[in-house]
């Protein structure tokens, strides 16, 4: 690490993506607060003519340049770039000779750090004994660690075993991350895995080196595991995920994964090498990074974390909750055919062309809903041209959002098989082992990333996709980041938080204000919830959407009285009073009632979606 923090006054951070490598400058201001200074980005360059990801970089940096008017000094190598240091700079700095390095870089910045998910990014198999315990804690630690899942391998996943070696040989995955058994159990199934895996003989994506082969499963199996596998795979040996049944530990595995991200995937992609000699810190995966500033942020300012970046092919969602033992647990999902743009029909075909149709505020012909989404597939980089095509590509965003919120909530939860003590009174009561972590009533933040989230035309509308989609209740801030650049943050929060955190607060995330949403059910027109404001008393009915229309920034103490039947989060018909913040939109008193559904018949339906767009002040479609 170069120094203290307050030794570093400039930065820059890449993040090179499947496509698009963006790059941004951070420099501290005269009152010593961390700043977005420019954004700059280009096309990534690890494929033919360049085949060499620094290409890129460079062209987003030289972006940079170009805003901020960094110019070439006189007698300055022709071609060298301002803004990043040298090698020769770097050498000398890790070396501790310090001395002249600024006059040697001119105004170079003081950091450079990069995350990458170019090529595809990191690809992994994970084996284990139970699907629904070790093999799913592993595949929680590969998701954890920024990689695609691309398959999960189980004994008792009802597959054969040349099904199996079918599977490992034809998706040729970047790493294979192996689990199962308590430490001190069973070894059978552990080594008859590790057959399987030696008889398929699996590839890997990139070059022609070892396939490598974490594993994290019973201590006990290790050796007769390591002699089945043999020579020909490189094993890399880390402490046990699932140690206990009452006990998940997926940190090894995970730094492990990272490891051999860096070392077997980054090294093979064209011109990494060079990459990782340029940046002052290493390369992480862009999930990671994402998912490192999440976790950090939520442990440093004690709140619990939804996140969700939506793109063209996936949907990521991020969340830290806390569980029953008072730890912030951290998980990532990743909805590999959720997407708006090459995976849009996928999205048609989970979610059904009615649960799409049925978030529009005008009536159409579902089957010209469903062309105009394969048009969308076939030409994904087209945008909407009319204000209809905006809606139904915002009504395809909530379904979108809502599978991927669903697949998470599956993989985000507490351990199975562990035993839980109970009141006489829940003992005849459903097994809750493995229950989700996402308690909604719980949730402090929602951030929303991704294109169709982060550059829709309002910010009420990404707003109004996000309550739609995801329904929280309580008190919940909704924001949205603003340009996607949480990956950057991410891999900075590693060596300088409070920088990441200043630019994250300021620059990065949008409020769009707090929202309101109490929890029941009652008839169309009842009474709901009160709001009470230093600007008089505010009576909402169940049905209804209302915003009060406060600034970033600005803050209202209000008071909050749930009518009977409804909880806004001390129970039910219980008042509230606390501090709010308004945002972009305001503070967003949802009180469609938990879980809200829409009307089946059509005109009625419509109606509702048309007054709830005329709450936030967003325009009406053509009836």
């Amino acid at each position: 690490m170069l120094g203290m923090s307050k030794d570093v006054k400039r930065i820059v951070a890449t993040d090179c993506g499947s496509t698009t490598t963006k790059a941004i400058l951070i420099e501290q201001n005269d009152a010593g607060e961390y700043r977005l200074v420019a954004r700059g980005e280009a096309p990534t360059t690890v494929e033919r003519p360049f085949e060499d990801v620094t290409v890129g970089v460079l062209n987003s940096i030289t972006e940079l340049e170009e805003i901020t008017e960094h110019v070439v000094p006189e007698g300055f190598p022709v071609g060298r770039r301002t803004l990043i240091k040298g090698d020769k700079v770097w050498r000398l700095l890790k070396e501790g000779k310090t001395e002249d390095t600024r006059s040697q870089a001119f105004d170079a910045s003081d950091m450079y750090v990069s995350t990458s998910s170019a090529g595809g990014g990191l690809q992994m198999m994970v084996a284990g004994v139970v699907k629904s315990m070790s093999a799913e804690s592993a595949e929680r630690a590969a998701l954890g660690a920024g990689s695609i899942v691309m398959d999960v391998l189980a004994v008792d996943d009802g597959r054969k075993d040349y099904e199996k070696v079918d599977r490992l040989r034809k998706l040729r995955p970047d790493i294979i991350l192996m689990s199962g058994g308590t430490d001190g159990g069973t070894k059978t199934h552990l080594i008859d895995m590790a057959e399987v895996i030696r008889r398929a003989d699996p590839k890997p994506r990139f070059g022609d080196m070892k396939l490598p082969i974490i594993f994290a499963g019973n201590k006990e199996a290790r050796e007769e595991v390591k002699d089945v596998l043999g020579t020909e795979i490189e094993l890399r040996i880390v402490p046990n995920i699932r140690p206990t049944l009452q006990q998940e530990n997926r940190e090894p595995a995970a730094e492990a994964i990272h490891e051999l991200f860096l070392e077997h995937v980054m090294q093979q992609a064209p011109g990494y090498s060079k990459l990782l000699e340029w940046t002052s810190e290493e390369v992480m995966a862009t999930p990671n990074a994402v998912g490192k500033l999440l976790k950090e942020y939520a442990e440093n300012e004690g709140i619990n974390i939804l996140g969700v970046d939506i793109g063209g092919a996936t949907t990521d969602v991020f969340s830290v909750f806390m569980n029953d033992e008072s730890e912030r647990i951290y998980n990532r999902t990743v909805s590999a055919n959720l997407g708006m743009s090459y995976s849009i029909c996928n999205v048609l075909k989970e979610a059904g062309t009615t649960n799409i149709v049925r978030w529009l505020p005008y009536d159409i012909d579902p089957f010209e809903v469903r062309n105009r989404l394969r048009n969308k597939m076939i030409r994904p980089t087209t945008i909407p041209q009319t204000y209809e095509d905006l809606l139904i590509e915002h009504a395809v965003s909530r379904e979108a959002l809502r599978l991927a919120f669903e697949h998470h909530k599956s993989l985000a939860r507490n351990l199975k098989g562990n035993q839980q003590q109970r009141n006489i009174d829940e003992i005849f009561d459903h097994d809750d082992s493995g229950a989700t972590l996402i308690k909604m009533m719980q949730l402090d933040m929602v951030i929303g990333s991704g294109g169709v989230l982060s550059h829709a035309p309002r910010r009420a509308q990404s707003a109004l996709m996000m309550l739609d989609a995801y329904q929280p209740e309580g008190i919940t801030m909704i924001t949205v980041d603003s340009i996607f650049m949480m990956p950057h943050l991410g891999v900075l929060s590693e060596h300088y938080y409070d920088a990441a955190k200043q630019v994250f607060e300021f620059d990065c995330i949008v409020k769009c204000g707090h929202c309101i949403a109490p929890v029941g059910v009652a008839k169309e027109g009842d009474p709901c919830v009160s709001i009470t404001t230093p600007a008089g008393r505010e009576d909402v009915k169940y049905g209804q959407i209302k915003v009060i229309p406060i600034g970033r920034n600005e803050f209202m103490d209000v008071t909050i009285e749930p009518a009977k039947g409804f909880d806004v989060g001390a129970g039910k018909g219980k008042t509230v009073k606390q501090k709010l913040e308004g945002g972009t939109v305001g503070i967003m008193i949802d009180a469609r009632g938990r879980p809200f559904t829409l009307p089946t018949e059509t005109a009625q339906r419509t109606a509702k979606l048309r007054e709830w767009l005329q709450a936030f002040g967003l325009p009406l479609p053509r009836a």
